[in-house]
């Protein structure tokens, strides 16, 4: 299944978390996030590859280390806000630097931009990895995500590219 299909189910599966108002609210921020430090809001798509690509790798360190339980939670305190710090130190710990310059790499966006978009896009992308949630536990998106026994190609500008046309944006 790819990462659109499970985001899909859980829109229509009223045992999940998400839904196509909650889907539409993250492109509308990515975008607008995206084009207010860039000028382009078309940067959202390459932004979002290289952002996804950050996040799937440590969340997939956090699960070698938490299981799959510990990275349900630090999805949902980063999403959720409930970080008491910088969603960014959370999820990356001392790799900020590293990371932010490895996403600047990969969009040519500047390295500054980068650093003041983290902290609002980690959220946001953590949110859509949380429209997965069912009310039995588990996660249907943050599984497909990890990428659990799959091909390992997983592109959230694919993904918001798709959600755009899905939502007819």
């Amino acid at each position: 299944m790819s990462l659109f299909d499970a985001i899909t189910g859980a829109i229509s599966n009223p045992n999940q978390q998400g839904n196509s108002d909650q889907l539409s609210s993250i492109l509308g921020t990515v975008q607008a996030i995206a084009g207010t430090h860039t000028g382009d809001p078309s940067n959202s798509t390459n932004l979002m590859s290289a952002v996804g690509n950050a996040v799937q790798g440590a969340l997939q360190n956090h699960q070698a280390t938490a299981g799959t339980e510990g990275v349900e939670n630090l999805v949902n305190q980063v999403a959720n806000g409930d970080t008491g710090s910088d969603p960014v130190q959370a999820l990356f710990g001392g790799q900020e630097q590293q990371v932010v310059d490895t996403i600047a790499q990969s969009t040519g966006i500047d390295a500054s931009q980068i650093s003041t978009m983290l902290p609002s896009l980690l959220p946001q992308v953590l949110q859509l990895l949380q429209s997965g949630n069912s009310s039995s536990g588990g996660n249907s998106v943050l599984n497909t995500f990890l990428d659990s026994n799959q091909d390992g190609n997983v592109d959230l500008g694919d993904l918001m590219s798709q959600a755009g046309k899905f939502l007819g944006h």
